[in-house]
């Protein structure tokens, strides 16, 4: 036995996708060439796909022993990366969305923060990379703070205790202790998971060193759907927790609000040609000159055809997640009294 490896912990890597065949077999090999010189396993969880992740991830395990597939019958993310990780045999869970490529060393780093801190889940930074113009668009969205917010895991900071973290690097007993993942947040269910942590005593640590790589949404209907569910998952999470409501939160449903009543009222007021009424397109003509204003600021480096998606991706990722903020306060309001209808997760 190398002695080396010995004194390695186990770690299992863990994740759950659905409709992922085209970035499932490089997200999987990235981590299978980490090097980590402990046992390393992968555990798998695939749910009902209209592609072939299927067959790409039975590929898989044909060619890599040590990674092993689970069905994930309801194809939710919160349920498929419990079974993942309950399947899992190492005390070190690292997790992996189908969509995401582990850099060199991560695993090991992973394992050294979470023995020096002690923290129950350490990670770090979404590194969004496209390769189209509108991929490339989307992921300069997600660095900057006019895109997707501030948070340090999309903008970078410093090294410390965070509210949540991208993906995240956990003690197996600590996920026990908590239950594992709320399946009832089918989205934001990696925020709710921290947040549980937190309510327990237990620590949550951002290192910037942690950067993993992700590919955004390739088409703007998917992102429009993205941001949507997102939106409309953020109203549940602040109706559960009513102290968790900021700024960053309720920012992009005021805009909504403000740029919809702005449209309805200005095109009324020309049409009844009332001058005051129609005083009211200052709104979304004010969001359309800011929006164009950020994304200038913020396309330094981007090819024109970049460039020129990005205003549309700032304001569809405002727009749409606002939509679906109200749309599930409506819902709460008509008193529907069950949860709002789910996107299965890898949905692209």
């Amino acid at each position: 036995m190398n002695p080396v490896a010995a004194a390695s912990p186990g770690v299992s890597v863990f994740l759950a996708v659905r409709n992922e065949a085209a970035d499932l077999a490089q997200a999987v090999e990235q981590v299978f060439k980490q090097a980590y010189r402990g046992p390393l396993e992968v555990i798998l969880a695939v749910g009902p796909s209209d592609d072939d992740t299927w067959a790409v991830a039975e590929e898989l395990a044909r060619r890599h022993p040590a990674l092993t597939v689970v069905e994930n019958p309801s194809g939710r993310t919160p349920e498929g990366l419990n079974r993942a990780w309950r399947a899992a045999k190492h005390g070190y869970l690292v997790r992996v969305d189908g969509h995401s490529l582990l850099p060199p060393g991560y695993i090991g780093r992973a394992v050294e923060l979470l023995d020096q801190t002690g923290a129950a889940n350490v990670g770090g930074m979404m590194v969004p990379e496209g390769t189209a113009p509108f991929q490339k668009a989307v992921a300069r969205a997600m660095t900057t703070p006019f895109g997707i917010g501030a948070e340090a895991f999309h903008t970078g900071g410093r090294a410390g205790p965070a509210k949540s973290v991208y993906l995240g690097n956990f003690r197996r007993a600590d996920l026990e202790a908590v239950g594992g993942f709320n399946e009832s947040f089918v989205r934001a269910q990696d925020w709710e998971l921290n947040h549980r942590l937190m309510g327990a005593g237990k620590l949550v640590w951002f290192d910037p060193s942690l950067g993993v790589i992700y590919r955004p949404r390739r088409s703007w209907r998917a992102l429009k759907r993205q941001f949507y569910e997102t939106g409309r998952w953020r109203w549940r999470v602040i109706k559960t927790y009513p102290q968790t409501a900021s700024a960053r939160y309720l920012a992009p449903p005021a805009a909504t609000l403000a740029v919809g009543l702005g449209l309805a009222g200005g095109l009324m007021g020309l049409v009844a040609r009332r001058g005051r009424l129609a005083a009211a397109l200052a709104a979304p003509a004010l969001y359309a000159a800011g929006v164009t204003a950020a994304a200038g600021l913020s396309s330094k480096g981007l090819d024109p055809k970049a460039r020129a998606w990005l205003p549309v991706v700032i304001a569809t990722m405002h727009m749409t997640w606002g939509a679906g903020f109200w749309a599930g306060v409506a819902q709460s309001w008509r008193g529907q009294g069950r949860r709002p209808r789910a996107e299965p997760s890898g949905g692209r």
